[in-house]
């Protein structure tokens, strides 16, 4: 996978993936930015959400489960000290569906978490990863 970030002006980028899309990348006006874009941690929670989703959608479909609506609420502690990781990260899972097996759900997010999701697998080595589930009738 390649990617690059190309300097627009300021504290301002554009993030290109290999496969041609672009995403904006800034900061907030207090850190010094235009407040015109994403932060590149902010970008990694969202790496993780995105990463996960795919798995646990794709699990839950595979076990026939009727989901009309998910989301997952990615929530990052970051250390007060550079290079200001991630300590804590708290992910829940927040599944609607009809008749949703919430033991179908939380097998899919174990899936993802231990053994699919590769965002998971790198963050975990530097923070603690907390989930939660609800299950939601449509």
């Amino acid at each position: 996978m390649d990617a690059k970030v190309i300097w627009k002006n300021g504290l301002s980028f554009t993030g290109v993936s290999g496969s041609g899309f672009e995403i904006p990348m800034g900061t907030s006006v207090e850190h010094g930015g235009a407040g015109d874009g994403m932060s590149p941690m902010e970008m990694v929670l969202i790496a993780l959400g995105g990463c996960t989703a795919f798995d646990v959608i794709s699990i839950l479909k595979k076990k026939q489960q009727e989901v009309t609506a998910f989301e997952i609420k990615v929530h990052g502690d970051r250390a007060t000290e550079h290079p200001m990781v991630y300590t804590d990260i708290t992910l829940e899972y927040i599944v609607t569906g009809h008749h949703i097996d919430p033991v179908a759900v939380t097998r899919a997010v174990e899936l993802s978490e231990g053994k699919y999701c590769s965002v998971s697998a790198m963050l975990s080595k530097a923070a603690n990863i907390k989930i939660k589930t609800t299950v939601l009738e449509a």
